[in-house]
């Protein structure tokens, strides 16, 4: 990756596996931490999706565990909403779109199928901290868990997520963020039109729960999640 050569530029974002550099000349790097992860299939889901016409960065090169792309101008849809509460009800009607009609896309061949049968191409990690607000409209970031099966996992992967995932801050602002995801959760569920979400549920939080990336306290957050919506068959 020749762009990349002098290293990479100042720090962006930071994730549990990742981090966004910026790369001049309108590009970001996104570098996995654990060197041994390849990018390739990442990359090549986000050509395929970006080819059907879903909006996606550009792919510009993709090496070992480093993915140069297009910058996209704009905030998260998550930082949006803390900004402007107003507009929380529009954003989950977006996101809710976005669900679907990547689901309507065919997948590409050897993805994995950690939910089993389906044919649906799955995110599995399309919430609102991963839909960037550039000028063109929303983009979604973060491919490293697609997959493929039934369309009701990734809407059920993005309730466990907005239901559990830790929220920063000091208690104050834990509060006041924790009640706003909570209103955005429920707008965003009313919205949701696979079948089968709160069926599948109970399996997607499970598995969720046993990601070595989860921290405990969202264990604990699994766990009573699951205790209100047990397995029912």
């Amino acid at each position: 990756m020749a762009e990349q050569e002098a290293g990479p530029g100042p720090l962006l974002a930071s994730g549990r596996d990742a981090d966004v550099f910026a790369a001049g000349s309108g590009r970001v790097l996104r570098r996995y931490r654990d060197p041994a992860r390849p990018v390739e299939v990442e990359a090549e889901v986000m050509r395929h999706v970006r080819a059907a016409g879903y909006p996606v960065p550009e792919v510009v090169d993709a090496a070992g565990p480093d993915l140069l792309m297009e910058r996209v101008a704009g905030p998260t849809m998550l930082e949006d909403v803390g900004r402007r509460p107003w507009r929380l009800t529009s954003h989950a009607a977006t996101l809710a779109a976005l669900h679907r009609r990547l689901h309507e896309l065919a997948p590409p061949p050897g993805l994995p199928r950690p939910f089993g049968a389906g044919g649906a191409l799955l995110h599995l990690d399309l919430h609102p901290a991963n839909v960037l607000l550039g000028q063109d409209g929303p983009v979604v970031i973060d491919w490293s868990s697609a997959s493929v099966g039934p369309a009701a996992a990734d809407p059920a992967q993005t309730w466990v997520l907005l239901a559990t995932s830790e929220v920063p801050g000091s208690r104050p602002a834990r509060a006041v963020l924790g009640l706003g995801r909570t209103l955005f959760l429920r707008a965003w569920l009313r919205r949701c039109t696979e079948p089968g979400i709160a069926e599948l549920l109970p399996r997607v939080a499970a598995a969720r729960r046993d990601d070595p990336n989860v921290r405990d306290g969202e264990r604990a957050a699994i766990g009573r999640l699951l205790a209100r919506h047990p397995r029912t068959g």
